[in-house]
């Protein structure tokens, strides 16, 4: 089989600049890399779909050719655009309403995490200490150790 280092070239291109894009805060920009990437993938379906060739219809042929094409990258690219649609149909309707809601296009900072890890103290990237080995001789499955019910006082 040959293979051809161009179309490879273009989906490399394409699929870098689409991470670039993905990782800028952007909201217009996360949808442009997520389009680039999908179609970086769609181009990577076609070429390892393999060699071109009659169309798959019984009794068709085009030109001189003596296989068949193969379907199944057709089939696998086509409802990848149906998808990739469908995503970016969603995007552009929450960046919509994250601009109408803050004026701002911007992903920002998560204020409860900013606020959480302002009263910890502690900086990202710091150690934490190890967690004490629990007492082995004490029976946790009790209800009254299990902390999914807050309040709960068991048969006390």
């Amino acid at each position: 089989m040959i293979t051809f280092v161009v179309p490879l070239i273009v989906i490399g291109g394409l699929t870098s600049a689409g991470v670039y894009l993905l990782l800028e805060r952007s909201l217009t920009r996360m949808l442009m890399g997520l389009l680039l990437i999908s179609n970086a993938i769609n181009l990577l379906l076609l070429s390892v779909g393999g060699p071109s060739g009659n169309p798959p219809v019984v009794g068709r042929t085009s030109g001189d050719d003596t296989t068949t094409a193969d379907p199944l990258a057709q089939g696998l690219i086509l409802t990848a655009i149906v998808i990739t649609m469908g995503i970016a149909a969603f995007v552009l309707a929450m960046t919509y309403r994250s601009y109408r809601l803050n004026t701002v296009e911007e992903v920002a900072n998560d204020p409860e995490d900013t606020r959480v890890s302002q009263q910890s103290g502690k900086e990202v990237g710091e150690d934490f200490p190890e967690p004490a080995i629990p007492d082995e001789s004490r029976d946790t499955d009790l209800p009254d150790d299990l902390d999914a019910l807050p309040g709960y006082e068991g048969s006390r």
